[in-house]
């Protein structure tokens, strides 16, 4: 099969895996300049030279025995690390969380800057229609089967003309906004702790510069939790980032040094409480939906909703071949 994924994050490059290994063509378009989804790494150039930021999700847990696997796999290549600071048994990419992202994305053809606005049926296949990085309209194709691997809201609006049953079930799922901060200083912060979890508008902040393997001066993210990210969801990144460094000195205790450089993400899609569905998957329109908000908001459902949206979309050729 020709097989078009719209979305590379762990759950697009997941499936993308499975379906490669088994034999099909996959091509990968994601809107940004690089692999991550929400496991980016951001580069923030300060006086003190650049340095790398995780400000998206922070860490991983592995449950799964094939995640397990799989973790040991990064682990033993160097781009997967413990993190005690953030308890027994997270994990963290190396040198920056989007490291294991882009192992996986590195054995695929995966198109970066290309925003994909919608589905085209033409001839009894699919193309993709969207934009690249200039702004211009391009389209790519034909495919036979599509994947989505979006947070819900963005996965809606590209399938509901096509399949309306898996627009409706995208649409029954809420996302929560999260605002990031990132913070770099030109010496450590007189405090012992390396995380802050639930303090106030807080919902999780790290020293990010006490990961395995990060280089660099002092750095630290902040994100706020959901209530106040969606009360302050319109604001300007600058008032955010200084909202949230007054919490980070707050919370710590300290009167903060300022900050040799500064800058604040607003995720609207952040995290969604997630279903018992792990994937879904329609034989008629040859579309299917993949993330982690269809199990759970952990890094590993990601990848588990991939694997199981891959299962079923090759079930379906093979009982067709039959």
């Amino acid at each position: 099969m020709r097989v078009a994924i719209v979305g590379a994050g762990m759950a697009g490059l997941s499936c993308a895996d499975r379906l490669k290994r088994a034999g099909h063509v996959v091509s990968l378009f994601d809107k940004g300049r690089g692999a991550g989804g929400r496991m980016s790494t951001r580069r923030m150039q300060t006086p003190l030279g650049e340095t790398q930021v995780d400000h998206g999700a922070q860490y991983f847990t592995v449950r799964d025995p094939a995640f397990m696997a799989q973790v040991a796999r990064w682990s033993a290549c160097g781009v997967a690390a413990p993190w005690p600071a953030a308890g027994t048994g997270a994990w963290v990419g190396v040198p920056g969380m989007n490291a294991v992202v882009r192992d996986i994305a590195d054995h695929h053809d995966v198109t970066f800057g290309w925003n994909v606005r919608g589905l085209v049926r033409r001839d009894g296949s699919w193309h993709l229609a969207g934009e690249n990085a200039d702004g211009e309209r391009v389209q790519s194709g034909p495919f036979d089967t599509v994947v989505v691997a979006l947070p819900p809201e963005q996965t809606a609006a590209i399938v509901a003309l096509h399949d309306l049953s898996l627009a409706s079930t995208a649409l029954a799922a809420r996302s929560q906004p999260c605002w990031t901060g990132m913070f770099v200083f030109d010496a450590k912060l007189p405090t012992e702790r390396d995380t802050v979890r639930d303090a106030g508008s807080i919902s999780w902040a790290a020293r990010d510069s006490s990961k395995p393997g990060r280089k660099g001066p002092e750095a630290w993210v902040v994100q706020a939790n959901p209530n106040w990210s969606s009360a302050h969801i319109e604001e300007t990144a600058e008032m955010v980032a200084a909202q949230l460094l007054s919490a980070l000195s707050g919370a710590l205790s300290i009167k903060m040094p300022e900050p040799v450089a500064i800058s604040a993400h607003r995720w609207r899609y952040a995290m969604s409480t997630g279903s018992n569905l792990g994937a879904l998957w329609s034989g008629q329109s040859r579309i299917g939906i993949c993330g982690d908000w269809l199990l759970g908001p952990r890094v590993e459902n990601a990848w588990i909703s991939g694997k199981t949206l891959a299962s079923r979309i090759m079930a379906t050729r093979e009982q067709a071949a039959a």
